[in-house]
């Protein structure tokens, strides 16, 4: 049974993986380029600058950030066991991407404090200059969870 479960998982806690590392070197690249002020402007609307989000997202929420942490903890948990019992892997694989998002801005909270764990901003970065900004981790978290409204899979139980 054990083996079942890390075979079914594997890939999806590899895109997890993949997504909080992606997310976390986006995020030390734009401290280390965008850190003085500067911005790049790409194209359009489109240009990198460097926000730090202590509350929700849209920067809603100043402040609650060990609230908004515990919050994710909790969040993650429950996805990760409804998730489990979805016969589907597609859904497996978005969960596995959202966990990773969530990780993303979770360790932001938990590391770039200087108030105690989970006390610290998420870095955001990508400007649109018409929409809050955000990073990685916040669109896939978004756009996972649009996947996983699509798929609608997650109360499906797996028999096995």
């Amino acid at each position: 049974m054990e083996a079942d479960w890390t075979g079914r998982w594997r890939l999806s806690a590899l895109v997890g993986g993949l997504v909080l590392t992606l997310d976390q070197l986006t995020k030390w690249w734009a401290v280390g380029a965008l850190g003085d002020g500067h911005t790049i402007d790409l194209f359009w609307t489109l240009r990198l600058r460097l926000v730090e989000n202590t509350g929700a997202a849209f920067s809603r929420g100043e402040g609650f950030g060990p609230l908004i942490g515990v919050l994710v903890v909790a969040v993650v948990i429950m996805l990760v066991r409804v998730g489990a019992r979805t016969a589907d892997p597609a859904a497996r694989l978005t969960v596995g991407a959202v966990v990773g998002g969530a990780l993303g801005n979770l360790v932001d909270r938990a590391f770039r404090s200087e108030d105690g764990l989970l006390g610290g901003a998420v870095i955001d970065f990508v400007d649109l200059q018409w929409w809050p900004v955000f990073n990685l981790a916040d669109s896939v978290v978004v756009v996972g969870a649009v996947v996983i409204l699509w798929l609608g899979n997650l109360r499906t139980v797996d028999p096995a």
